[in-house]
């Protein structure tokens, strides 16, 4: 078994994370971190388990882990790793940001499988991307890969207010977000650095704007982003291109449907749709945020870490309504 530890352990992430470990059959939860809450049983906070689990927070830390997850806010996995030391053999992941940019003081690898899954399989430390990051990047990976991002990209991107955290702020309650939506940092949002880090990983020469409108949207979870960009080749060959990168991706599916938010919800999968509109290519990718964009991608990153099957712990279904 893995012995698991998460530090950080009240948040929507956290929360999605021991619902997945407490279902994963190599994995054993040690012990769940917080302050906060520390002696009070994980189903006060995450209420959807109860019936399910007998675990306390704790705020005490263990050493005799293999693997620990960072649920912490972004700017705090830093500082926390710099005055906690574990051993060697304790692999982490970590969902904030604080090591998703490369450096040369940065040991992290880039998490996600669909781009590195070679390296994080060798790897002992795994920086989670971001869930806007990781609709968007699955939606260009291909063209990326085959040199062909030759022009802007316009990028769209809505996403439920999960994607803020649980700390409620004055975009994220109830009577502000219910029937309504609103623009938020467009074209500097967080998530472009890696975003374009990981494409000219890929493409070297990738130089081109990209222009990214992200859009607080009237729901709890899921992202939907639409991309489009000038591509002078078919659509049948973009087609195959997408296939044939994705061949040997599990939860990456390429749809000939135009595809629905609800598709994805409480499921690891990523959909992608392709058309052509004369010369522009439109992309439609769409993600559970709190999912393939966070908790169910560490559960990915995991199995690599462990040599276990990718999708282990991981066959999730998705609702028709």
């Amino acid at each position: 078994m893995i012995k698991i530890a998460i530090i950080g352990g009240t948040g929507y992430t956290a929360g999605e994370l021991i619902r997945l470990l407490l279902n994963h059959p190599k994995a054993e939860i040690s012990f769940i971190h917080s302050n906060t809450f520390a002696g009070q049983p994980i189903s006060h906070v995450h209420t959807d388990l109860i019936g399910d689990t007998n675990l306390h927070f704790t705020n005490q830390l263990h050493q005799n882990i293999d693997l620990l997850f960072l649920c912490l806010p972004h700017g705090a996995s830093a500082p926390f790793l710099k005055e906690n030391q574990f051993g060697n053999a304790t692999k982490i992941i970590d969902l904030s940001r604080d090591f998703r940019l490369k450096n040369k003081s940065n040991d992290f690898i880039y998490g996600l499988p669909e781009l590195n899954k070679t390296l994080i399989k060798k790897s002992n430390k795994i920086a989670n991307c971001g869930c806007f990051a990781t609709a968007i990047q699955l939606a260009l990976l291909p063209l990326a890969n085959a040199q062909l991002l030759k022009n802007e990209l316009h990028i769209h991107a809505i996403t439920g207010s999960t994607g803020a955290g649980k700390s409620p702020g004055s975009a994220t309650h109830f009577s502000w977000r219910s029937n309504n939506v609103s623009i938020y940092k467009a074209f500097k949002h967080q998530h472009l650095d890696e975003i374009k880090q990981s494409l000219q990983f890929l493409q070297k020469d990738f130089n081109q704007e990209v222009n990214f409108i992200p859009v607080r949207g009237n729901f709890s979870r899921g992202i939907f982003a639409s991309i489009y960009t000038e591509i002078t080749q078919s659509i049948e060959e973009i087609k195959q291109l997408y296939n044939d990168y994705y061949d040997s991706a599990p939860f990456v599916f390429i749809s000939n449907q135009n595809p629905g938010l609800k598709q994805v919800i409480n499921t690891n999968k990523c959909l992608i749709h392709l058309e052509k509109h004369g010369n522009k290519l439109l992309i439609t990718s769409i993600i559970d945020n709190l999912l393939k964009g966070a908790s169910g991608q560490a559960i990915q990153n995991m199995n690599l870490l462990f040599n276990r099957p990718e999708t282990e712990g991981l066959k999730l279904k998705a609702s028709a309504f």
